[in-house]
């Protein structure tokens, strides 16, 4: 289906190309549904491939090919269906010869392709390019099927998070736990995960002034002892047979400051305000960009980094070409996007909030095609640096809506994982924040009313 697929999309093509060239590593592996280990964090395996209206060359180190293996590809005949499986080395011979003959065009994503293959394709009129190719933003679109089991690969994965922040709460004040510990312990509660294999890349765990560092990993020389009184920072995700992760949660185990508050509450706003927003289908990401960071623009604040990226199913974790940039591809409905809006104060502390969202069709009043965003990522936040009095009341209402999710995903999940303490630790982290309107409208009146009686009786008295 894939390939009939792609072969429909050179048909289609106006500039008519007879064959299309696939270098990145994810376009074979999403082509022939087909894993490896050649590359840490990513099942990925060394390849090219090239497709024709009536041929298929696989390009790979041929010794590690099972017998299954061929019999899955159909290796043994010729068919247009039909996989030749080649060595990886001889990707640049066979190229050649191909393009050697008359009538040829071959397609290319020039963001992909390397450029010893690029220069055999001569002359000019043989060559065919696009940015990306039509694998690529064909992949970007998660079918029915790739979209509820990459939800559940994130329920399960939330699971292994909550364990992680649950821990660090009882054990950092007690003063033995570091940057490479935590690290360690999310891996470890990855790894009892159904269907884990590993994590989706080096884990960031950053405390203090390696938080501001936006990329930072600890290592045997640079990591801290975790302390009640600095921030901390952890970003990490798994690789799963159904799905591939990528979560970032800041908290604060002691009193954090007023500024740390705010810029934690701002960075916060603009996650929401992204997650939240109603946009027709076809818009581009870097058009919407700003909304994550209005709320720090405010105040003066800002991040120098992109705002998200695509994630897979069992793919790399920054998949392309999904996300906020001005190089990125249009965002249709089935597309999986990182939200991950940041603050970093030089030397002292660092903020980022990611979740992993799904573009989904929303019903509006009046329009047709518009699209949002549903958030796959189910952690909840650090209570304690939310400064809820800067939130508008409809960001208040996206996250209690959102924390109602984490109950209804995860709760039954701790409860099958037999997880009593991390849910006990889930439902009182995910409890409502009041809304203007609400209880706290109530209490507010009741406070009033009990103050005019106090009064009153103070002055019959």
């Amino acid at each position: 289906m894939k390939v009939e697929h792609i072969r429909n999309e050179m048909r289609d093509n106006p500039y008519q190309p007879t064959a299309l060239l696939l270098s990145a590593l994810d376009e074979t592996a999403w082509l022939f549904n087909l894993r490896g280990n050649d590359i840490p964090y990513n099942p990925f395996f060394y390849s090219y491939t090239l497709l024709t209206m009536d041929k298929i060359w696989l390009f790979l180190h041929t010794d590690r090919v099972s017998e299954e293996l061929k019999v899955y590809l159909n290796a043994s005949c010729e068919g247009p269906l039909c996989v030749q499986l080649k060595g990886y080395d001889a990707v640049l011979d066979n190229l050649k010869t191909y393009v050697a003959q008359p009538g040829v065009k071959v397609w290319i994503g020039t963001e992909y392709t390397n450029y010893a293959l690029y220069e055999l394709i001569t002359p000019q009129d043989k060559l065919m390019t696009s940015s990306y190719s039509p694998v690529l933003t064909t992949k970007a679109v998660k079918d029915e099927t790739e979209q509820r089991i990459l939800r559940d690969a994130h329920v399960r994965d939330a699971v292994a998070v909550i364990q992680l922040l649950m821990w660090l709460e009882k054990a950092v004040p007690e003063g033995k736990e570091t940057e490479l510990t935590a690290s360690e312990y999310v891996n470890k509660c990855r790894g009892k995960q159904k269907d884990s294999r590993g994590p989706s890349f080096e884990t960031i765990s950053a405390s203090g002034p390696n938080a501001a560092l936006a990329h930072y990993s600890p290592t045997n020389e640079t990591s801290r002892r975790l302390t009640v009184e600095e921030m901390y920072l952890v970003d990490s995700g798994g690789q799963y047979l159904d799905g591939t992760t990528d979560i970032t949660r800041t908290v604060h185990w002691g009193t954090p400051t007023a500024m740390q508050k705010e810029a934690f509450t701002r960075v916060l706003m603009g996650n929401i305000e992204i997650s939240r927003t109603i946009f027709p289908s076809g818009t581009r990401g870097v058009n919407m960009e700003m909304l994550g960071r209005r709320a720090l623009w405010e105040v003066g604040l800002n991040y120098g980094h992109g705002t998200g990226h695509g994630v897979g199913n069992y793919f790399g974790v920054h998949e392309w070409p999904v996300g906020f940039q001005g190089n990125n591809i249009p965002f249709r409905a089935g597309m999986f996007t990182s939200i991950e809006p940041g603050y970093y104060k030089e030397n002292d502390f660092g903020i980022r909030i990611e979740d992993i969202a799904v573009i989904v069709p929303i019903q509006t009043k009046y329009g047709q095609n518009f699209l949002t965003f549903n958030t796959v990522s189910l952690v909840p936040y650090d209570r304690k640096l939310i400064d809820t009095s800067l939130l508008s009341s409809e960001q208040l209402q996206w996250l209690n809506k959102y924390y109602e999710t984490i109950r209804k995903l995860v709760g039954p999940e701790l409860d099958k994982q037999g997880l009593h303490e991390e849910k006990d630790w889930m439902l009182r982290n995910t409890e409502p924040f009041m809304t203007s309107g609400s209880s706290a409208s109530v209490c507010s009146s009741s406070l009033t009313l009990i103050a005019l009686a106090v009064a009153l009786l103070h002055n019959m008295i």
